[in-house]
């Protein structure tokens, strides 16, 4: 978008609003230029009443004119129209603009034109426009009861346009922010049956970033307002948009993992979003039997976030800074990976936790046990007590060869064992005996310092 403003012009507004079966008039000329221009200003703004008016009827000609001359082919707006088009999209962003833009029932207008639009920018635009007039609770209130421009909006989630994708899922988000209209916009998208595999053929098909990452914000929002809803796409087995039965279904979590992996070299923003959306699916069975399947999307996903952690979000020696500027994400990491790892046993191949994973979640607990300020931010709280249940869960399984590794890559020192012993006890005390025991057979002097540290 453009931001440029238009000065007001010297002319008055027409009292009439325009409907979709007939054109605008245009406003009467007014004596006194004075007076027009400040009759013309929208409200306290600069804008005028006339220009906004003109343009919009221009687009109804427009496309009306191109629809009934050739309604299959493909239109493209000249660069003064499109200039000005951006200028309104742009307008929109002031409330008495989008107030007069409700008032001049643009909402109308702009759904005829998607409507009848064979021009993916102009469709962009008009959407662009709702979802500027939508930023505001009244105008958001009205849009929403439009059921006709709400089914239509909701279809164009399986439209083939990524700027266009782009502006409804951000048009969809705002409505869905509004605690007005909320509850409103969550009953038609269950009822309406496409948006769950247009967003899934969204997810695991684009390579547009920003798109894909306002889809995971769509996603993250509905699944944190309707469990149930969340529940019935883990479920569903949507087919692509060809409708042919004879393609694989797709599968939500697959889906939603194909756009993460595509995020990772670019928007880490975009990484926290989605593992907050596998984080959600973990807290219901559905979600859990999915990931628990054998050939399900649990052992890939595991994977994946593992080597986010090792190799993006932890290096050896930043993990200070890790905490300090990444400590939202590893907190969703590590709840996915903590409800993973309880889940693989119906695995084809079991997750065993690298060496490097192993000695992050045993540096967490040391610092938190050498950094007790950590105790009041809410976030290394959280991060903290899924490490300490993480490592108990750990425990219970490692391997002696694991231990062994620790200690000769001088991950396993005094003070890790000493702090991992105290995140452990006494809570998980069998998972600490464990430890022990591992321990003793691996480095029998690490073992006699936590019988030491810890005689009891």
């Amino acid at each position: 978008m453009e931001n440029n403003t238009d000065d007001a012009e010297q002319k008055e507004e027409n009292s009439s609003s325009p409907v979709m079966d007939r054109n605008p008039s245009p406003p009467p000329e007014a004596a006194d230029g004075l007076e027009t221009e400040d009759v013309d200003a929208i409200g306290d703004t600069v804008y005028s009443k006339h220009w906004l008016f003109s343009t919009l009827t221009r687009l109804i000609h427009m496309v009306t004119d191109l629809s009934e001359e050739n309604p299959e082919a493909q239109m493209k707006l000249s660069d003064d129209d499109e200039e000005d088009l951006c200028k309104v999209w742009d307008m929109a962003m002031d409330k008495d603009v989008a107030r007069f833009l409700q008032e001049f029932k643009a909402a109308d207008i702009l759904l005829g034109v998607i409507s009848k639009s064979r021009c993916p920018r102009l469709t962009e635009i008009c959407v662009g426009i709702l979802g500027n007039m939508a930023c505001f609770p009244d105008t958001c209130v009205t849009l929403s009861q439009k059921e006709d421009l709400c089914a239509v909006l909701l279809l164009l989630l399986g439209d083939a346009d990524p700027p266009t994708l782009l502006e409804t899922s951000r048009l969809l988000l705002t409505c869905l922010s509004h605690k007005d209209v909320c509850s409103l916009w969550l009953q038609r998208i269950r009822q309406q049956t496409s948006v769950c595999p247009n967003l899934c053929f969204i997810m695991c098909s684009s390579t547009n970033t920003d798109l894909l990452e306002k889809v995971g914000d769509l996603v993250d929002k509905l699944f944190d307002l309707d469990e149930e809803l969340m529940k019935s796409w883990i479920t569903a087995k949507p087919h692509n948009k060809k409708g042919d039965e004879s393609d694989t279904p797709l599968d939500l979590t697959s889906c939603l993992l194909e756009a993460v992996k595509q995020l990772r070299s670019e928007k880490l923003n975009g990484i926290e979003i989605y593992l907050h959306i596998f984080q959600l699916i973990t807290t219901v069975e559905e979600g859990l039997e999915n990931f628990a399947a054998p050939n399900g999307p649990g052992k890939a996903l595991w994977d994946f976030v593992c080597d986010i952690v090792c190799e993006d979000l932890c290096q050896q020696n930043d993990l200070e800074v890790a905490l300090h500027e990444q400590k939202s994400t590893l907190v969703q990491a590590f709840a996915v990976l903590q409800a993973l790892y309880r889940c693989q046993d119906q695995w084809r191949s079991r997750a065993d936790p690298s060496t490097d994973l192993i000695w992050i979640i045993l540096r967490l607990c040391q610092h938190h046990s050498e950094n007790t300020e950590g105790a009041s931010d809410e976030q290394l709280q959280a991060l903290f007590e899924i490490a300490s249940e993480f490592l108990a869960d750990l425990c219970i399984h490692i391997p002696k060869e694991a231990v062994l590794d620790l200690v000769n890559k001088g991950y396993l020192t005094a003070e890790i064992c000493v702090a991992a012993a105290t995140s452990l006890l006494p809570t998980y005390k069998t998972s600490f005996q464990h430890l022990q025991a591992a321990l003793s057979e691996a480095d029998p002097e690490l073992a006699d310092v936590m019988r030491t540290q810890f005689p009891d």
